[in-house]
């Protein structure tokens, strides 16, 4: 099986200049944890809800200033700018070893050549692939 047949294709993105604000209103938004980050159609990073944990206030008192903070950062101070990524003709068995070896829940699917964001393959795809094929058996 290869990454092109689980991944999510054309999967919602931020900017580097996208606020933290924004951008965690997304995750909510869509029940994700990653957001590609696209500069035009390339790749320039990404973005987990774990990078951006610090603007979650743990107590009421906390909040308003953990609100101010996430509506006047950006996402660029906080992504990964130098995420793994794989094609869309990597095999998901190396997709899972790069998951386990390096403790990510999604690498985002580019076109190699060009830098293109393509989609992206998280831990659900790779598990809804794994029930589909249970299921089938």
């Amino acid at each position: 099986m290869l990454t092109k047949d689980i991944m999510t294709e054309n999967p919602v993105t931020a900017t580097e200049l996208m606020s933290v604000a924004e951008a965690l209103g997304l995750l909510y938004e869509l029940d994700v944890r990653h957001l590609p980050v696209v500069r035009g159609s390339e790749l320039a990073g990404i973005v987990s809800d774990r990078d951006l944990r610090g603007f979650t206030a743990p107590s009421e008192d906390e909040a308003i200033e953990a609100i101010e903070k996430a509506r006047t950062s950006n996402v660029g101070n906080f992504m990964n700018t130098d995420p793994i990524r794989v094609d869309p003709e990597t095999n998901v068995k190396d997709v899972v070893e790069l998951m386990l070896t390096n403790r990510v829940g999604a690498i985002p699917v580019c076109d190699l050549d060009t830098g293109d964001l393509l989609g992206i393959v998280s831990y659900v795809d790779v598990l809804r692939a794994v029930q589909e094929s249970l299921e089938s058996a």
